[in-house]
């Protein structure tokens, strides 16, 4: 039976007026879509903690959305204020000791240098005419002035923009607490409509691959100070807690363990104790910074029962590819399509029998 002309004409318009409002809605959300994702990793899992929060308010969902977005502020601007704190007192011990050690007399280089192989004896001599001459060391600082200028602008405009995309996330989070069980139960209603039965079960993996990329992050941030605080301890670095506590807090980023134990073992190294600045080097490549790419991916794989080749190409080609937001969604998406082709077999294996 075929269709008559205006009817085919109907639906060429509907299908193309779909595509262009699903397009134009893309291009309306596309600058937010990072910060809406990381809301909704926030939101799925804290959400045991929210509907206990919700539990104890009685059932006033914006009072207890609002209670969690307090939070979830408190404990990502506390941490900033702690390592910034620090970090400045790190800055001025350092400036202290070279300024201290230039009023000493002209700094010498360690004799470890000279004994290094092959370019030991070029690159000690080097250094030692670099550090005798004042001129030499004003004119390496003009040098390096402009390159150093330009990164911190660079950092500075980071550090603006990401405080912009957290208040954004954080008012996007609000309207997810709120409101998302009615969101749920539309995302639900959607993907049923598409994949039938399945779709429940898709949605179900979605989100206990978020929660276990959650559960692994806090796990590897833990074991990571753990390890720091047992290695603090045997170098006989002070407050081998407090150093732990910044590992914890700044295992999220990339760089931030080596900030911490590196500074130990300058510390070490300034003391004279050459051997334990060494082995806190060696101690925090080998085992603390070791851990993120050990523990976390075990950690996911177990708690979103994906495998652990999965998890791991899931995190890290999800990061390669989508920055830090893709730390979840890489193994989300993976989880997804082992998901959907193993739904494919069975159904494909039932219809050949």
């Amino acid at each position: 039976m075929s269709t008559h002309p205006a009817q085919r004409f109907e639906n060429f318009a509907q299908l193309a007026l779909t595509i262009g409002l699903v397009a134009g809605c893309w291009l309306v959300l596309a600058p937010f879509i990072v910060t809406i994702l990381f809301a909704t990793v926030v939101a799925l899992s804290t959400w045991p903690l929210y509907a206990r929060v919700l539990s104890v308010l009685r059932g006033r969902r914006a009072v207890a959305a609002a209670v969690m977005c307090i939070a979830c502020v408190l404990a990502i601007v506390v941490p900033v204020v702690v390592v910034t704190s620090s970090a400045a007192d790190g800055f001025q011990w350092l400036f202290g000791l070279i300024r201290l050690r230039l009023d000493n007399g002209p700094l010498q280089v360690p004799q470890w240098v000279r004994s290094l192989p092959l370019l030991g004896d070029s690159l000690a001599t080097y250094l030692q005419a670099l550090l005798s001459s004042r001129e030499a060391m004003v004119g390496l600082g003009q040098k390096l002035m402009e390159p150093a200028r330009a990164f911190g602008l660079k950092v500075i405009a980071a550090l603006g923009v990401g405080v912009v995309q957290v208040s954004l996330a954080v008012f996007v989070l609000f309207f997810l607490y709120r409101d998302g069980l009615a969101l749920r139960d539309a995302i639900e209603r959607m993907v049923e409509r598409l994949y039938g039965e399945t779709g429940r079960e898709l949605l179900t993996t979605a989100q206990k691959t978020v929660f276990g990329v959650m559960l692994g992050m806090v796990g590897t941030a833990l074991a990571q100070a753990l390890v720091a605080a047992l290695g603090f301890t045997i170098a006989g670095v002070p407050a081998p807690v407090l150093l732990a506590s910044l590992v914890f807090l700044l295992s999220m980023v990339p760089v931030g363990p080596p900030l911490v134990w590196g500074g130990a073992a300058l510390w070490l190294y300034d003391r004279g104790e050459l051997g334990w600045a060494i082995f806190m080097v060696l101690y925090g490549v080998l085992a603390i910074s070791s851990v993120d790419n050990i523990v976390k991916p075990l950690l996911i794989a177990r708690t979103s029962s994906l495998p652990l080749l999965v998890a791991v190409l899931g995190v890290f080609g999800g990061v390669l590819a989508f920055g830090l937001v893709g730390l979840f969604l890489g193994p989300t998406l993976l989880a997804l399509g082992i998901s959907l082709t193993q739904r494919w077999l069975k159904l494909r294996d039932a219809t050949a029998h």
